[in-house]
This record gives structure tokens, sequence and C-alpha cells, in this order.
């Protein structure tokens, strides 16, 4: 507990054997309560090693995509009670050593949300972040902040605290279940009204850390432009998705192990 708040850190895997030990061994667990795996149906020993270092883990009976591994994961934090959720990659580009931070701009507020910001401090290159990525991520976020009228330093970033709140609140089944699914939640919490702060984070580019290819990327860019389109559509009253409705599918109540196709093996 953290100021009588339970702390569940998620890390949503894939083929992650490499990095995961050694960021689950940064994890301040003074103050996290549980860290949740799920694994999307990864060909190296991830799931081997999250067993043996005696983490929650989950698995996905055949590869579904990066969103659809974030809805277990926060399904998941969800039914083991935490106040603070937080997603950190397990193929340590982003630091542990920031959770305590994150955690208390959450707790102790004004924040729904926490991002882990590269841009912040400039440590986006020095950390090895390719040059078109670095340009991309400021051209879209600049689009973003016009579009959903925001002030965010980058929407891109994988290391995020919700509270629970925010988790229970936002329709996450209506979203993709690919990597477009971290900016469709983002403009969620924005659209719903949930206060956003950042930090600075250092990241680290290097050959275990998880990237996509540059198709990936273009595609990955294209949806989300659409989504802050649709954001400023609906804002405006002009058009009406399902992602900005507040009656829309939630995540499982049941937890987790609801979502077809999900086993619990730890």
């Amino acid at each position: 507990m953290f100021h009588g708040k339970k702390i569940v850190v998620v890390m949503p895997a894939y083929n992650a054997e490499r990095t995961l030990e050694r960021t689950v061994a940064e994890v301040p667990m003074d103050l996290v309560d549980e860290i949740v795996v799920t694994d999307d149906a990864s060909h190296d020993e991830t799931v081997t090693i999250a067993r043996r270092l005696g983490l929650s883990t989950l698995v996905h009976e055949e590869n579904r995509g990066y969103g659809a591994n974030q809805k277990t994961c926060y399904a998941e934090a969800l039914r083991l009670g935490a106040d603070v959720v937080v997603m950190l990659h397990p193929d340590y580009q982003y630091s542990p050593r920031l959770l305590p931070a994150m955690i208390a701009m959450v707790t102790d507020g004004p924040y729904d949300v926490v991002l882990g910001s590269r841009i912040l401090g400039g440590s986006a290159r020095r950390g090895g972040m390719p040059y078109y990525k670095y340009v991309s991520n400021r051209f879209l976020t600049a689009t973003q902040n016009l579009l959903c009228s925001a002030k965010l330093s980058e929407y891109h970033t994988g290391y995020r605290a919700f509270s629970a709140e925010v988790l229970r609140s936002l329709s996450l089944e209506e979203n993709s279940d690919d990597f477009v699914f971290d900016n469709q939640m983002l403009a969620q919490a924005l659209f719903a009204g949930f206060e956003f702060g950042e930090l600075s984070c250092p990241a680290a580019y290097f050959e275990e850390a998880s990237s996509i290819n540059f198709r990936r990327s273009l595609r990955y860019g294209m949806g989300v432009l659409s989504v802050s389109l649709q954001f400023f559509l609906q804002r405006h009253g002009l058009r009406h998705f399902p992602i900005f409705d507040r009656q829309g599918r939630r995540l499982p109540e049941e937890g987790a192990s609801a979502r077809e196709g999900v086993r619990r093996v730890g």
C-alpha cells in the first residue's frame, strides 16, 4: 500500500525473456502490491521467467495485439482491487525507478493520468530514439494537441499511470487491439475531462527493447491522426464515435480471465 492505496504494476509482454527479470528487479516492491504480466503468445521463455519470479501471469492463447494485451492487463488489475495501475513495459526501455513519483502524482493528486514523457528534458534523442521517430512524435503530438485542445509534451510513451476510476470509466473494449489503442485511451481520458500530469522520463533504445518497424509506424501514425480527428468531430457535435460513448463496452468486472482466449498460469 502507498498512502492507503493498492498499487498494481502491469506489464504487457511479448518475447520479453531477455529483459523481464531486469525490469522486475528495479520495481520498488515496498510501494507496489502486485505485478501482473500478460503474455501475448510469446515464442520464448517469458512465461516461464514470470512464473519463476512469482508474478501473476496471464497468457493469450494466440497473439492478439498490443491493445488487446493492455485490456487484459487492466481488467486483471481492477479484479485485484487496484487503486492505481501503472503500465511499465518489460523491455527495460523505461526506468522503473520513476514509479514512486508517478504513483504519488496519482495517489496525492491532482492527477488521474500520469505520463512518463521522453520529450520533457530532451532525453529522447540522447537515449537513442531514431530521428524519424522523433520527428514523427513531435508532428503527431502537435497535431493532437491542436485537435484535442490539450498541451501534452507527447502522447506516445508506453509508461503510464492511471487511477482505477479512469480504467472503470472508459469504454476500453471499444478500442482497437493494435498499437493505436494507446492513443484511443488517452483521447478517451481527455474527452472525459480527467486531469493529466507528466514527468520527464529517460528512455533507452537497444537491441532487446521492443520497437515497431517503419511500415507499422506509418500505420500507427495514420491511426493516431484518425483518432484525433474523431475527438475533434465528437467534441463539436459533428459526429458520434463509440470509443467516446460513456455507455460503451467496459472491461469485464470478473477480471482478465473472463475475456475469451485468456488463461491464468501463475
